[in-house]
């Protein structure tokens, strides 16, 4: 086996190193004349900036996340804009602070997600921008480090009015005190359910199901499956990184394990990492028996422990957050790609690229005119969400006469509702934390055959929308499922 699991890791790593392999810590900033870092045939994590001609919009193209050009309907601004940091009323620019990881183990996802935030504020800038103001994007390539994610920050918070972007739960904590200390909003990429509990979010506008409840959900509905199938009492194997990201979803398989009265036959919380060994946890889930395989990790890093597995002959129902997917694990030249495609299920927060909403064919509109050589990926709609929750936020700042980075945070706070025309699920900002946190899902299939045809280069192919198991309903939320120590 050991031969086997050699030979096996070999491959994994060179489809996997292939994608998410670019460029050093360069630092970027992204405006109105430069492209996102778009890849092409596969997500291509450098920061090369590009030099892009922008034709404006004809007076009847109407384009944006919503049906209907966002924002346009505002009241009145004052007279007077109160400005301190990031916003230059002469030279009409704000400036946006994005602290992404381009180049680290979530480099290939996260540069497509920035591609679809470039791609937004390239729509919102020809339009008009924010009453005439023209919304640049400052880039710090953060390579998934906690310290330089906090250098930048130092770097950025005396040059931008608010943070539009946040790559990482551990990261995000790292500068949650700053970011309480100095008075600035950030949006996170990242789902850990601290963000729905007022005590921690007070400088942070999340959106999307926290890790916990995506993992309730998950867990609940395989477990469906696994007793439609004739399994009379599925059992779980579980293995995660530490901290925000895996114990937080660790905890919330847990709870639905217990709702359910599903026994756990491995325990793997914390127990995996980049960089280290992990076939030993995947021939440890195959000697568990267990029906239901949860692993919160990276893509390189579950491609690892599903390898290990399957060299054992180990087969089960597979399943993870976004944050363990890379449509190169199911690419023409992987040798796991058959096998996932039997077994793994991909949970999404959002509706996938393809869908038929007003406002995913406004995404699509503005990809293809502003980013035609982007990939048609669902990763893509997660930069417009951003792009929409910071939009309204200026927006309001604006209206309110008050574009500091106080006003701006200000402004972020008053949001009672957000509804993203089927973009993704309506946000709620206002009321008590288990009336406001998100609970719904998408849940896909892990498919090659939509990876090679284009339908969507993510390689998952919906099977459930607006997805909310029983547990994850059910479950009374007062706070953080994980709590940071």
């Amino acid at each position: 086996m050991r031969r086997a699991l050699s030979w096996l890791a070999c491959l994994i790593a060179v489809a996997l190193v292939g994608a998410a392999c670019g460029g050093g810590e360069e630092q970027a900033e992204v405006g109105v004349t430069t492209t996102a870092p778009v890849a092409t045939e596969a997500p291509d994590p450098t920061m090369e900036d590009q030099p892009a001609v922008m034709d404006a919009p004809t007076a009847t193209e109407e384009s944006g996340v919503t049906a209907e050009a966002p924002a346009t309907t505002m009241e009145a601004p004052a007279l007077q804009i109160a400005t301190d940091v990031g916003v230059d009323l002469e030279s009409g620019v704000i400036k946006v602070g994005m602290l992404a990881d381009l180049t680290g183990i979530f480099g290939p996802v996260i540069s497509l997600v920035t591609a679809g935030v470039d791609a937004f504020w390239k729509d919102v800038n020809a339009r008009g921008g924010v009453h005439g103001l023209q919304v640049e994007l400052v880039y710090r390539d953060t390579v998934y480090s906690v310290d330089n994610h906090v250098q930048f920050y130092e770097e950025l918070k005396d040059e931008v009015v608010a943070f539009g972007h946040s790559t990482g739960s551990p990261h995000t904590v790292a500068i949650l005190e700053d970011l309480a200390e100095d008075g600035i909003l950030a949006i996170p990429l990242t789902w850990y359910s601290g963000w729905s509990d007022p005590a921690m979010n007070s400088n942070l506008l999340p959106h999307g199901t926290p890790y916990c409840i995506e993992a309730m959900n998950m867990i609940g509905y395989l477990s469906d499956v696994a007793k439609g199938n004739g399994v009379a009492g599925p059992t779980l194997a579980l293995a995660t990184f530490p901290g925000d990201y895996g114990f937080d979803s660790a905890a919330g398989a847990k709870i639905a394990a217990e709702t359910l009265g599903l026994e756990v036959v491995y325990d793997g919380s914390g127990k995996v990492l980049p960089g280290q060994d992990n076939s030993a946890v995947g021939i440890a889930i195959a000697q568990s028996g267990a029906d239901i395989v949860w692993v919160a990790a990276s893509p390189t890093v579950l491609a690892e422990i599903y390898g290990a597995a399957l060299a054992g002959g180990f087969q089960a129902m597979w399943a993870g957050p976004p944050a363990n997917w890379n449509p190169a694990l199911v690419a023409p030249n992987s040798p796991l790609k058959d096998a996932l495609a039997r077994d793994y299920y991909g949970p999404a927060y959002f509706p996938p690229y393809s869908d038929d909403t007003p406002g995913m064919a406004n995404v699509r509109d503005v990809m293809d005119r502003y980013a035609p050589d982007a990939p048609k990926s669902t990763y893509l709609v997660e930069g417009f969400i951003e792009g929409f929750l910071m939009l309204r936020t200026l927006e309001i700042a604006y209206a309110a006469g008050d574009l500091t980075q106080a006003g701006v945070l200000a402004a972020a706070k008053s949001i009672e509702e957000l509804d993203f025309d089927g973009v993704a699920p309506t946000e709620r900002y206002t009321g008590e934390p288990n009336d406001i946190v998100q609970r719904t899902i998408w849940i896909g299939r892990a498919d090659p055959q939509a990876l090679a045809e284009g339908i969507d280069v993510t390689g998952i192919r919906t099977i459930e929308s607006s997805y909310t198991h029983p547990v994850a309903a059910d479950y009374v939320f007062e706070g953080a499922c994980y709590k940071l120590s």
